[in-house]
């Protein structure tokens, strides 16, 4: 399907319109703002919620040389569904499916011993050898390894393998903690021990293809991080990964997915009526009533209730009272638009709507939740999926 923004609206209960052509154009500035490194463009959870097959060939369409997701599962689909060229997984635990990898020609990571002899095992009883990537813990404290002793096994234990042929050093890898906090005294802290960790590596004879520690945050203002490879998650999909850090038109970005409903009902009330679960809302006086039927079951934050706006017949609108499982309600203010106007959650927000940040403000989250929890009852429907030209 090549449905493009000006089409119909398709009559379903609701939908998460997916802009591969923003997506596309949103690759190429990130392309232009690493220029001296190349683009990983990660697809984990889903593509945060857009769909990961076609976001990544829209991806790979723009110039990105590798995906990234987070488990092992995730890059094996990719594989299934016909994607080619270098794919990285990091999430691994034990038992994991090793060789499915190896044979799948992905780039896995390895954080501490027990992975890499899991690796070399399944490597040996496939008889091909597997890449690899060292992930050093330079700060974050979560996946990686420790420098120093934990370091110098690590590494050595994977020369050693290389030497039998049972797998290649692909690449050399971290990930900051702050980087979406310009300043914070961690960032430098960081890139000073991940230099020295690189360092350590390559003097014992590591010859990575790839050497990367830069995520969203630091592809878009650290640029003495960028090292060969960045690796791009939610600025691939146009939405900025700190509002500090600039709203994602500085950075040449655009919000790639646009949430919508059609109101199920539109009704008047009198005044004194309760709305939702616990009566947390209570109209004023008369007015008109808009069920939005999209609920948490879909994705909507419950935490979102009484704040979440909505636009609605060109005005913005807000949750009144509580969000249910599948529903939630807006009070229109005594306008009565038709039963099964459009209500737009979020998108873009140059034709008036909210966008996913507003979302996030009003649920006391980040943009990355909102976009990611939409659930698989709300259809994507993608546009623009050629390219064009």
């Amino acid at each position: 399907m090549n449905e493009t923004a000006t089409a119909p609206t398709a009559p379903l209960r609701a939908r998460a319109e997916i802009d591969l052509a923003a997506l596309r154009a949103n690759v190429r500035a990130l392309r232009a703002r690493a220029s001296g490194a190349a683009v990983m463009a990660v697809v984990k959870s889903d593509a945060y919620g857009h769909g990961a097959v076609p976001c990544a060939r829209a991806a790979v369409e723009a110039g990105a040389r590798w995906l990234g997701t987070a488990t092992p599962e995730e890059a094996l689909a990719l594989r299934k569904a016909g994607l080619p060229g270098r794919i990285m997984c990091w999430l691994w635990t034990p038992g994991g499916p090793w060789r499915e990898a190896i044979e799948a020609d992905l780039d896995v990571s390895v954080s501490g011993m027990w992975a890499l002899r899991e690796l070399v095992a399944a490597a040996r009883a496939a008889g091909v050898p597997a890449r690899v990537q060292l992930k050093a813990d330079t700060g974050l404290g979560r996946g990686g390894c420790q420098p120093g002793e934990d370091w110098a096994e690590l590494v050595a234990e994977a020369l050693r393998a290389q030497a039998e042929g049972l797998l290649t050093v692909t690449g050399l890898w971290s990930h900051f903690a702050c980087a979406d906090e310009p300043g914070h005294p961690s960032i430098a802290a960081q890139l000073t021990l991940f230099r020295e960790m690189l360092a350590y590596a390559e003097g014992r004879g590591v010859r990575p293809e790839v050497r990367h520690i830069a995520n969203s945050p630091a592809t878009l203002t650290l640029p003495e991080s960028h090292f060969d490879l960045v690796r791009t998650g939610i600025a691939t999909y146009g939405i900025s990964p700190s509002p500090e850090l600039g709203v994602p038109a500085d950075f040449g970005l655009r919000p790639v997915m646009t949430l919508s409903a059609s109101l199920a009902l539109v009704k008047r009330v009198p005044g004194g009526h309760g709305v939702s679960y616990g009566h947390h809302y209570v109209t004023r006086g008369e007015t008109t009533l808009g069920l939005v039927p999209v609920g948490y079951a879909d994705g909507i934050p419950r935490h979102a209730s009484g704040a979440g706006p909505v636009l609605v017949d060109g005005k913005w609108r807000t949750v009144a009272g509580r969000v249910a499982m599948d529903q939630f309600v807006v009070d229109l203010g005594g306008d009565e638009p038709p039963t099964g106007t459009r209500a737009v959650l979020f998108g873009p927000g140059d034709r008036g709507e909210p966008t996913a940040e507003d979302w996030a403000q009003a649920a006391g989250t980040i943009a990355y939740e909102i976009v990611t929890r939409i659930g698989t009852r709300v259809p994507r429907v993608y546009v623009n999926e050629e390219q064009a030209g």
